[in-house]
Order: C-alpha cells, then structure tokens, then sequence
C-alpha cells in the first residue's frame, strides 16, 4: 500500500459542481466538496439523497452532466473505470460484490490484476519474470489478510463466510489495487454491534497508511467516530460540509432529517 503521490497537494479529490439528472429527478445539484489527502469523509443523508449516484460518477460508473472531477490534480471525467482503478480509486459496494466461488485469497489476487505487469500470454507462457511476480502478488495479498484480520479464512470460499467478513473481504480487495483512495458504500450494514467496532477500527487503520477514505454511513455512531469531516446531502443537494461536532450542533440539519436519533448523540 503506498502513500500519497503529490504532497504538495492538499486535495486529493475535488468535485467541482457536478450534476446528474435521471429524467426529471436531480440526483445530483451542483454539488462541489474536496477530500483532503489522508482523511476520512463521511457522506450521509436520507434515502434518495443521491450518496450512491455520487460514489458511482467519481467511480467512473455513470458519467455526470456537468460538473468536473479532479483527482490527485487530473481530471478524471472521461476516464473509464478500470482506468480510474489504475490511477488509485477503489471502492466497495451496499451488497457485497465478492467473486462468491473463490477464495477470500483469489478474491484478493483478482483485486491485485491491474497492478500487474504479465498479461495473457505471459500467464500462458509462465516465464520465470511472471512466476516471480505472481509470488510478489501472493505474498501481498497474504500480508493484506492479515492486516485487515482475514489471514485465517484465505481459504475459505467467499460465500461461505459471514456477511460481515465478507465486508471485509471486499475492503482487502480493494487494497489490493493499491489505492490512494478507498469509496466505502455502507460497510457497516447488516453488521453487528461488535463487527461495527472492529470495522471502525480497520477504517482507522487503513487511514493511518496513509489512504484517503469517503464512507456513505447510515450507522451514525461510526460516523461520528472515523469521519474527520461529513458532507450531507439532501435531493441532491449539499447542504452542509463541517467537522462530525460541528454537525451535530447544525439546526439545519438535524431539523432536514437526523433528527431524535443524531439528537441522542450529543
């Protein structure tokens, strides 16, 4: 996993008015935020706020209207995704998005294919330059099981595992791209008290290497516990980007829609 390529830039993502529109619906309304390198940003709101279409413009998935994407000082908007995976953009997804007949370690080794150099036919011709690189890649991967916990289960089938390892499974995939970014799509649903504890505390590992992660989160506690900044978003609209304290105190928006269940965290 490696650290951040340009320093001397504080942004690493910059999204500058971006708007989408599916029929008469604006799922996104000119909304512009920046990440800075090395944080975490949280991305909450209601259902429909458009936190999902937002993760798949940045991701490549659908392309916006209007608006500029910016990363790590280039502009990404006509990239496609395997491209935008190349450049250091991973993410998970709201259902898990495993290879369900593979291991969690081929899972993990298939995370890894854009960063390596033998194609088609040095996997057929097995060269000594490709078998040397293919032990590289499993000897990463094997070190990123065991970073994010999942070292006992490398050779568990995916499917076989419980939803909150298979969760976690699918963030080791996405280290395995060697990403400066990481987009997380509700990692704590479905999860329990204790596995959202010890999602929590992978997140706060993985920023500590130095990865830039944006989380959308309905589970506010662990909102409030990983996030550096949250931007909230409302029909599309961005309505508010501040610190998780400076959040909760914002009339605006517990009245738009957090309401008792962000009241009782003050």
């Amino acid at each position: 996993m490696h650290g951040i390529r340009k320093e001397h830039e504080n942004l690493l993502l910059q999204v500058k008015g971006l708007t989408k529109q599916f029929g008469g619906v604006k799922a996104q309304d000119n909304v512009s935020f920046g990440v800075e390198q090395g944080s975490v940003l949280g991305l909450i709101g209601p259902n429909g706020a458009g936190k999902t279409t937002l993760f798949n413009m940045i991701t490549g998935v659908c392309v916006q209207d209007k608006g500029e994407i910016l990363f790590n000082g280039h502009a990404i908007e006509s990239m496609p995704v395997h491209k935008r995976v190349a450049a250091g953009i991973a993410r998970t997804f709201q259902n898990v998005e495993l290879f369900p007949g593979m291991t969690v370690l081929e899972n993990v080794l298939v995370g890894m294919h854009v960063r390596l150099k033998s194609g088609f036919w040095g996997a057929i011709i097995r060269s000594p330059r490709v078998v040397k690189e293919e032990r590289i890649a499993r000897e990463k991967a094997l070190e990123i099981l065991e970073f994010t916990g999942l070292l006992s289960y490398a050779d568990r089938i995916a499917c076989d595992l419980p939803v909150g390892r298979q969760k976690t499974a699918e963030i080791a995939r996405a280290l395995a791209t060697d990403p400066l970014l990481i987009l997380l799509d509700e990692p704590a649903a479905g999860l329990n008290r204790i596995e959202t504890q010890a999602l929590g505390a992978l997140i706060c590992r993985i920023k500590e290497q130095g990865i830039t992660l944006m989380l959308v989160e309905h589970d506010m506690g662990l909102a409030m516990e990983v996030c550096d900044k949250i931007l909230v978003l409302d029909r599309g609209e961005a309505i508010a980007l501040a610190t998780p304290q400076q959040i909760t105190n914002d009339q605006k928006v517990m009245d738009a829609y957090l309401g008792e269940e962000f009241q009782c965290l003050n």
